[in-house]
């Protein structure tokens, strides 16, 4: 399983001219919650139209307002360098049930990666030993579960980091016996993504190499490169939390294994990246298990953006988000 990106889209496979004249009255006499659902209506109205800077517009004049939304952007996460769990100030309980957690998607985005790198000539043998455990093509009520779950991590990760959704798939179960359907995350950013180019990675043993990676890392930030991280491989991280193992998500780490090396990153580097981006998820997931089931029910019923945004936003568990 995975995702693909099209352009700003995050998709799972089982096999990101209107003008706002008006601001919001945070101050009206209306119950917040109420508020909040009404502006959420409008975010909706406008990503029908395809007004995204709108939509987005709207979300940030309520971001972090008393009754508004407390989780938008606001996830603490762990500020990076080089982690190992031992450094999170952890108790032994909590390490073992996080290690679990994080050896299991570590894992799945190394077989997702074996997978990317098979080529044409690969042997039908190879092929089935890299399906990631997907060994019966028929989908199954589990099997579509694991398929929402994914895609309620991409969404709530997303949305807890500043990143706004903007559309979304979950397939019928039946429609998922189409080993071509999947599905899909679609989110509002992201845009330096049309610069990267499997044909133009930098060449690092070369001399002109270097060049192009400095080049190439100067158009991405470091804040958009963490992000970009964290929400590819969100889904994967959902999967293991809840199921304790994942069925791959070859799209999803594909993506962000192209950027890292148009960006020049070292196998070394890109391992630590992973790593970080992997612990990042895992925290935050487990502190908001609620809201990403809520979520990820939601979803499967085909509900709005503004109404995922508010179940979120009313599930969300103690002070820390």
């Amino acid at each position: 399983m995975g995702f693909v990106i099209y352009q700003n889209s995050f998709c799972s496979r089982f096999g990101m001219g209107f003008q706002i004249n008006r601001g919001i009255d945070c101050s009206a006499r209306v119950e917040p919650s109420t508020l909040r659902r009404r502006v959420l209506r409008k975010v909706d109205n406008e990503l029908a139209k395809g007004n995204t800077k709108g939509a987005l517009t709207l979300v940030k004049q309520l971001q972090g307002k008393p009754g508004g939304l407390r989780g938008f952007g606001a996830a603490k996460q762990v500020p990076y360098r080089h982690y190992t769990l031992d450094g999170l100030n952890l108790n032994e309980t909590e390490i073992a049930s996080f290690q679990t957690v994080v050896d299991s998607t570590l894992d799945s985005v190394e077989r997702s990666l074996q997978f990317a790198a098979l080529d044409m000539a690969s042997s039908a043998e190879e092929m089935e030993t890299l399906m990631l455990d997907r060994t019966d093509p028929t989908p199954s009520e589990k099997y579509h579960n694991m398929c929402k779950q994914h895609e309620a991590g991409h969404f709530l990760i997303a949305y807890l980091i500043g990143i706004l959704p903007k559309g979304y798939i979950i397939p019928r179960m039946e429609d998922m016996e189409d080993e071509s359907v999947g599905g899909r995350v679609d989110l509002i950013g992201f845009e330096f993504l049309n610069s990267v180019s499997t044909k133009t990675f930098p060449k690092i043993k070369a001399g002109s190499g270097k060049v192009c990676a400095t080049v190439n890392r100067a158009k991405v930030s470091n804040k958009n490169l963490n992000t970009f991280s964290c929400v590819a491989l969100a889904g994967l991280a959902a999967e293991c939390l809840v199921f304790g193992y994942s069925e791959g998500s070859f799209c999803d780490v594909e993506k962000l294994d192209e950027l890292l090396k148009w960006l020049g990153y070292t196998e070394t580097e890109a391992k630590s990246q992973v790593r970080w981006a992997v612990l990042n998820n895992t925290l935050i997931l487990r502190r908001h298990l609620n809201a990403r089931s809520k979520l990820a029910d939601a979803m499967a019923l085909g509900k709005s953006i503004g109404f995922c945004i508010d179940t979120i936003e009313n599930a969300l568990d103690g002070k820390e988000i």
